[in-house]
């Protein structure tokens, strides 16, 4: 894959079937940032970031038209290698997901996936996802258990450790705090600060205080179409379209 992580999308359609779920998407997404999409539910926002991994590829009768780029390669070219593009393209999902095993056999496994099996390389990635995902101190004496018995903040900040394990360059997260507390709503707002000096970070949000106080930019999505997208603190203070004002003022959604 390419050495540049930034997303393009031009002309982007998706369709289950009939039904035509979004329509004519066209967005530049940067590298080393935090974009933001927010709208009301079924408006297409987890639709938009699984084609960006080739997730929608598992769903019978979609069908996807337009181009959309990571860096220069075509990531619906013939011939891509969808494992290598899920290896680059992380995600984390709404409810936290981890396998019923241990803390570190649930970071070991992407590593393992891809073919590392020496014990102390493993040792190294699991503490340094961990690390990374501000989780380590809290499991380091528990990376035998089994990660169900982790509390549901925990267990997010374990699948964010997943994800980062295989050594993703872009990380998809859908709605991922939606589930928890406002501590650990902090904590992983906290986290993703600080991971977007290193990663491109797209995240779908139905808080718009969230939004606002971690993306750079925003795109707001209704019924299948971005209708603005832009500097986040311009889409809440100053939109363009009389729409995304009546979103973001609590007028419908």
């Amino acid at each position: 894959m390419d050495e540049r992580f930034n997303i393009t999308v031009r002309g982007c359609d998706l369709y289950y079937g009939d039904l035509h779920a979004l329509k004519n998407i066209n967005i530049d997404i940067e590298e080393h940032a935090v974009t933001a999409l927010i709208g009301p539910s079924g408006c297409g926002k987890s639709t938009f970031i699984r084609m960006l991994n080739r997730m929608n590829d598992l769903v019978d009768d979609c069908r996807i038209t337009g181009e959309i780029k990571i860096g220069e390669q075509d990531i619906y070219a013939k011939g891509t290698d969808v494992t290598m593009l899920r290896k680059n393209v992380g995600m984390v999902f709404q409810k936290p997901n981890p396998f019923p095993m241990s803390v570190y056999d649930n970071v070991a496994f992407a590593p393992r996936t891809f073919g590392i099996r020496r014990k102390r390389e493993l040792d190294g990635i699991v503490e340094h996802s961990l690390r990374r995902a501000g989780l380590w101190d809290e499991a380091r004496d528990r990376l035998r258990k089994n990660a169900l018995d982790l509390s549901g903040g925990q267990q997010q900040r374990l699948c964010i450790a997943r994800a980062l394990a295989a050594d993703p360059k872009i990380l998809l997260m859908d709605e991922p705090t939606s589930a928890l507390d406002p501590i650990s709503t902090g904590i992983i707002e906290e986290l993703i600060d600080e991971l977007e000096l290193d990663y491109t970070i797209v995240i779908v949000t139905h808080n718009m205080q969230q939004a606002a106080r971690i993306s750079h930019k925003t795109a707001f999505f209704l019924l299948g179409e971005i209708v603005e997208y832009g500097r986040t603190e311009d889409i809440f203070t100053n939109p363009k379209d009389k729409r995304t004002e009546n979103y973001i003022t609590g007028r419908f959604g």
